[in-house]
């Protein structure tokens, strides 16, 4: 089932070591290579401290005076893998015993030496090169080793090239000289030298800004980045490491149906941020759409870590959830339009277990929760487990109280804000869309607040929040709903603040666009005692759930983190050399993204994939996408505090502890935020004083000026004129730009993805889809005798399908997933982090305040006073603690979007 997954790295190297013992050149002089344990250098005035190893110069001290060089030695650690053992089953021998060959007789791995210095007649020195060969030993990583001649005059040594002499790609994770005097940190697929000539190229873990580059490293480091590149033809191969934009032109399918083609995303028409070009072939249909393919769409290699780190455990777990249990689920549930009879058969999916072989029972009662799949020699079983959220009360979700308690503490925190203005108006053109102005009026808003003061009183003093989907969905209501098995209306959401710090509902409207000779019809439903009405205001916040759903999925979790980020990822790539302190800051917030990006483009924002079937907008899903990102997205609002405070949630405070005050002093995910934002704000504030201790350095960086030019002016290119971008010309302003960058991809994004089970593995509590109108939206008789005889089946129809609520489950379940390795903010320090004392120290700092917050979190999950946090059968918001345990937890911030 993953064999079109791994296909990628099939030809990775995984050669046991031979035994043959290393042979050494008895008449060699002995190999020392001096550690330096502080240096000063001297740049502009200034002094800085630089670290240990990675100053260090190689020495020579030879054991005669008439040498005139010394023999150090180098080790290459290699990655074993899964399918280096496959290849000699699968693939078969050729390969493999080529590869042994090579081995056997020292030539594993060329490796050239590269001097910092130039020669006399100022030229790049020549490299010193020496092969590799197996070491016997008893490391899990397979050793090579090697012996370089270098002479006494050869000077520094700042990178190091290699040759892979293999027939299969290896994965290098690094190169050692003479027992760790010089690291050069890898972590990289180094191609075959048969599948492309051009050597590799690795530099110390010593960073360097651009106008400080050593003399004889500075060809090599443009090298380098013109090969990431690229020049922009051709289609990509599995093997290459090249970066270049293209639109999302490819999540149509136009050559297999007419009714999958999807506009292109990105551009004028629709504008949207930049994914990585792959190079495919257009289809014959479209010649703009780029042809499908049934694989993982190309990335550059090192962005796909399969087998290397477990936490692909996630995105070959979501590959094979996609390509074979949704399959499998479709094949036994072959009606696509049967519903849920009874919220008992809601219940069986998470006490019933399910033989996966298909039967005639029509039910699929349970389906997977992948990590407590059951398999025995005959049979294969899957399981839900039921989400925190039902265990700890099976009713929360039908409470109004809990409704509104998620917006703040729940899964998709970005939406709330104040209001600010009365009445509420629309802004789309009222001659397409009917009369703007909201039907919520002054006298249902004190109706609802029962004298405790007026409208006017409420908004002066900041108690009316407000859920807008109005103007983003109303232009797709007509069009939704002439597709089938769904519905839409525009609608606004009305809570109030009470004196406790909760929330309570006062008003949901719903609101359906003139259309077919109709006039515009909208209604407002509010809290009732009144059994009808009651039933009427439960259906609303069915509709408002969705549309939440729909707006957390595509706009708060895939648009700014998923999508936004990946032109991040791209331009550093391009722009920032691998030794530019800044790509060694960003790198582990940036690891994996494309990966779960291009899975998501091949099964899951595609035409025919999860969102596109299984949420309200179906097909105009991506579309909806591309108008929120056109009306919406700003790059300076995604900084937190930014962001609560154009929302109104947050007002400027120098006094506060954040620096603002917030609106809901009880705001679960503003208050944990804001500890996280502070943290990464320090720690990027001491990274980046450390390179650039003189303000002048950002602005003269030209690989920093480059990198941020193409991120707006190509990566988000259909926002260039925008004037909020900021500018880069300071430290704070770099300090800004990456601490925003670093919050979107670690705590941005652990706020609105690992709780998606929790919250929504019971999809009561927030369904996908709403598929049938409101019974009092221009009833016939029959509907609304059906209604008034057994509401309960009229929401049931509402909610998903058997197979959309069990295919989204599956796949939250996965999503909701940390892997086995997970690498979580402040854990894992980078070699070039560890190599400076100072940045050392920083990093050490940072790592102790992510433990602090767990225990601030703790602190506050027990705090009977913070009533949106604690309470009887509540789910505790532990989504920014740090820190977790494998598995569907509920907490836990990795660096990256690494699922």
């Amino acid at each position: 089932m993953l064999k079109s997954h791994i296909h990628q790295v099939s030809n990775s190297i995984s050669l046991p070591p031979l035994s043959t013992p290393f042979i050494t050149d008895q008449h060699s002089s002995s190999t020392v290579i001096s550690r330096k344990v502080l240096v000063k250098k001297r740049r502009g005035g200034s002094i800085r401290n630089m670290s240990t190893s990675t100053t260090t110069k190689a020495t020579m001290i030879s054991t005669s005076s008439v040498d005139k060089f010394t023999m150090v030695k180098g080790v290459i650690s290699v990655q074993p893998t899964i399918s280096g053992v496959l290849t000699s089953v699968t693939v078969g021998l050729i390969g493999t015993v080529a590869d042994r060959v090579s081995d056997l007789f020292g030539k594993s791995f060329l490796l050239e030496l590269v001097s910092t210095d130039l020669d006399s007649s100022g030229k790049e020195k020549e490299t010193i090169k020496a092969y590799a060969r197996p070491l016997n030993n008893g490391s899990k990583l397979h050793k090579y080793q090697c012996e370089f001649k270098v002479p006494y005059d050869f000077g520094d040594i700042g990178a190091v090239l290699v040759e892979n002499q293999h027939r299969q790609e290896a994965y290098i994770k690094d190169i050692v000289l003479d027992d760790g005097s010089m690291i050069f940190p890898c972590e990289s697929w180094v191609h075959s030298k048969y599948e492309n000539p051009d050597k590799r190229i690795f530099f110390t873990d010593k960073s360097y800004l651009p106008l400080e580059t050593p003399v004889g490293l500075k060809s090599l480091r443009e090298k380098d980045l013109e090969t990431l590149r690229g020049n922009g033809e051709g289609e990509r191969k599995t093997f290459e490491r090249i970066y270049d934009y293209d639109t999302y032109n490819d999540i149509g399918d136009p050559d297999a149906n007419s009714d999958l083609s999807r506009p292109v995303l990105g551009g004028d028409q629709h504008p949207y941020p930049r994914r990585c070009r792959t190079g495919r072939p257009m289809t014959s249909t479209e010649p703009w759409s780029e042809s499908r393919t049934t694989l993982p769409f190309y990335v550059p290699r090192d962005e796909d870590f399969s087998e290397i780190k477990e936490v692909t455990f996630g995105a070959t777990t979501l590959f094979s959830v996609l390509d074979g249990v949704i399959p499998m689920l479709e094949s036994i549930l072959t009606d696509s339009g049967l519903g849920f009879s009874s919220f008992m058969d809601i219940g069986s999916l998470y006490t019933e277990r399910v033989n996966m072989i298909p039967s005639n029972n029509g039910l699929l009662s349970a389906v997977p929760r992948l990590i407590q799949t059951i398999v025995n020699s005959t049979k294969s079983y899957l399981q839900f487990e039921t989400p925190r959220m039902k265990e700890r009360d099976s009713f929360s979700w039908f409470r109004d109280e809990e409704f509104c308690r998620q917006t703040l503490a729940g899964l998709n925190p970005y939406s709330i804000q104040l209001v600010t203005e009365w009445p509420l108006t629309s802004k789309l053109d009222p001659e397409v869309y009917g009369p703007a102005e909201s039907a919520i009026t002054k006298e249902i808003v004190e109706q609802e607040i029962k004298g405790f003061m007026t409208l006017e009183e409420a908004l002066e003093q900041k108690k009316l929040f407000l859920l807008d989907y109005h103007d983003l969905l109303l232009p797709y209501v007509n069009k939704v709903r002439e597709l089938e098995g769904t519905t839409l209306y525009g609608s606004r959401t009305l809570m109030f603040l009470t004196s406790t710090g909760t929330l309570r509902p006062l008003a949901i409207e719903l609101t359906r666009p003139p259309n077919n000779g109709k006039p515009q019809w909208k209604h407002v439903y509010t809290p009732s005692r009144d059994a009808t009405d009651a039933w009427l205001w439960k259906l609303a916040k069915a509709h408002v759930l969705a549309h939440d759903s729909g707006y957390h999925q595509l706009v708060s979790h895939w648009l700014r983190t998923h999508g936004a980020t990946e032109p991040y990822i791209i331009a550093t790539n391009r722009h920032l050399s691998k030794i530019h302190p800044i790509h060694r800051l960003l790198c582990p917030h940036l690891r994996y993204t494309m990966q779960i990006n291009s899975l998501a483009r091949l099964a899951l924002i595609n035409a025919s994939g999860t969102i596109n079937t299984s949420f309200s907008p179906k097909k105009y899903s991506m579309q909806l996408s591309s108008d929120a990102y056109a009306r919406d997205w700003r790059f300076d609002h995604e900084a937190l505090p930014a962001d609560l405070v154009s929302r109104g949630m947050a007002v400027e405070d120098e006094s506060a502890p954040h620096g603002i005050k917030l609106t809901i002093e009880d705001y679960p995910f503003a208050n944990d935020g804001l500890l996280l934002w502070d943290a990464i704000t320090r720690w990027a504030t001491t990274y980046v004083n450390h390179y650039y201790p003189q303000p002048n350095l950002v602005e003269s960086d030209t690989e920093l000026q480059a990198w941020w030019t193409e991120i707006r002016t190509v990566g988000h290119g259909d926002k260039k004129d925008e004037p909020w971008w900021p500018q880069l010309k300071t430290r704070q302003d770099l300090i800004k730009v990456v601490t925003t960058i670093m919050w979107v991809c670690s705590g941005h994004h652990s706020a609105v993805n690992f709780g998606q089970y929790d919250f929504a593995g019971y999809f009561p509590n927030r369904p996908t889809i709403a598929r049938t109108k409101m019974p009092n939206e221009d009833p016939t008789v029959e509907e609304w005798e059906a209604f008034i005889s057994k509401p309960e089946d009229v929401l049931l129809d509402s909610f998903p399908t058997q197979i959309q609520a069990t295919r989204v489950m599956s796949i939250l379940a996965v999503l909701s997933t940390h892997s086995p390795d997970e690498e979580y903010i402040g854990t894992n320090i980078e070699p070039a982090w560890a190599a400076e004392p100072v940045i050392k120290a920083a990093f050490e700092e940072f790592s102790g305040e992510m433990k602090a917050i767990e225990t601030i979190i703790d602190s506050r999950n027990r705090d009977t006073n913070l009533r949106n946090r604690r309470g009887a059968g509540l789910v505790p918001y532990e989504l920014l603690k740090p820190f977790s345990e494998p598995g569907v937890t509920g907490k836990g911030v990795p660096y990256s979007i690494s699922i």
